[in-house]
């Protein structure tokens, strides 16, 4: 009978041993921690569940918030996304620039974006406050919202008072979602990419080699000259040539021997690559937009061009978006100047 059994790989086999020879022993192990679960894979697997009076998010905005300071290509969309919208919006009484520039930039990076509605006492709507989206959390009854920067320190709004801009998820309606999600593991792995190499770098792995000196034409005193001359290019000066002379020496009686090179054998660039072009694909923003130098001497063609479709393609939804917020006032409170050409031309002056 066939037994079948299962060997890990910390398990340790002895091999037969020969005459007059001891046993030995075959190790095999594993290292490195256990790696934790992604919190993209995270999301996955579950919803907006219930904390008491609200609702929480099906992804914590603390994620979203560090993501944003974690690849300057995935802030840099957002960032220009934001600014063609801040340049057509006209204030008004109820919703300031300042004011509106937050509620946007909250929506972009959260898919949330909530807004506070201060009345008159005969009913009319006199002024629109932000309120900061990493915070807020929607009630139990869906007109009711919450404030809480800790489980103990919440502020409950008035019912029917706050206006939630939502960017549409498939998996729950209570909060929306940012469209970026599909690159959340890309934005990561460019952020530890550099990261690694910073500390690559901090650690002077780069600059790591062993002199090995072995010929017997220098003395003591010229090897006590070398050592001198070694540790004083360190610090200011450092990176200098070092001239040795040795009368009759060996061919190899002096070698440099590197523990590690520049490279690091990580395939930086290519990972850096790869990666920017998932986040530039998720942001769909043309990249001579995002001022990155091509590759190629063909360039990337027209900006003039690029910048008008892309308004049509995804800053101009955006907008329609954001008026439903009149819907909800009864009042034109959100007000956007026609898109102009940012290059003057005779036909279409600068605006």
């Amino acid at each position: 009978m066939t037994t079948n059994t299962t060997t890990t790989l910390s398990t340790i086999t002895e091999l037969p041993a020969q005459s007059g020879t001891p046993a030995q022993h075959v190790e095999a192990f594993t290292f490195g921690e256990a790696e934790p679960m992604d919190r993209s894979a995270w999301y996955d697997y579950r919803e907006c569940w219930i904390a008491g009076d609200y609702y929480e998010y099906p992804i914590q905005p603390a994620i979203l918030a560090k993501l944003q300071i974690s690849s300057p290509h995935h802030a840099s969309a957002i960032n220009l996304k934001l600014n063609m919208i801040r340049r057509l919006q006209q204030p008004t009484t109820e919703l300031s620039r300042q004011t509106f520039s937050s509620w946007a930039l909250d929506y972009l990076i959260f898919g949330n974006a909530y807004l506070d509605s201060l009345y008159s006492r005969t009913g009319r709507l006199l002024k629109l406050q932000h309120a900061l989206a990493m915070y807020m959390r929607r009630g139990v009854k869906l007109d009711q919202y919450y404030m809480v920067r800790q489980w103990m320190n919440r502020h409950e709004f008035t019912p029917g008072a706050v206006h939630h801009l939502i960017d549409p998820d498939i998996k729950q309606e209570i909060y929306g979602t940012p469209q970026y999600l599909a690159a959340m593991a890309s934005i990561m792995l460019n952020n530890s990419a550099t990261m690694f190499r910073r500390r690559y770098y901090d650690n002077g792995s780069h600059a790591g080699y062993i002199m090995y000196v072995n010929d017997a034409q220098l003395e003591q005193t010229d090897v006590d000259a070398l050592r001198a001359s070694l540790k004083n290019a360190k610090g200011p000066g450092n990176f200098r040539n070092l001239f040795l002379y040795s009368p009759n020496g060996k061919k190899d009686g002096v070698q440099i021997i590197p523990i590690s090179e520049v490279a690091a054998k990580d395939d930086f660039n290519a990972i850096k690559s790869t990666s920017r072009d998932d986040i530039l694909a998720a942001h769909r923003v043309p990249p001579q937009l995002l001022g990155m130098v091509p590759q190629n001497s063909g360039g990337f063609g027209d900006i003039v061009a690029q910048s008008h479709v892309f308004y049509a393609l995804e800053v101009q939804p955006i907008i329609e978006q954001m008026l439903q917020l009149n819907e909800w006032a009864g009042t034109e409170v959100l007000r956007f100047a026609p898109y102009v050409s940012p290059v003057p031309t005779p036909a279409t002056p600068m605006k």
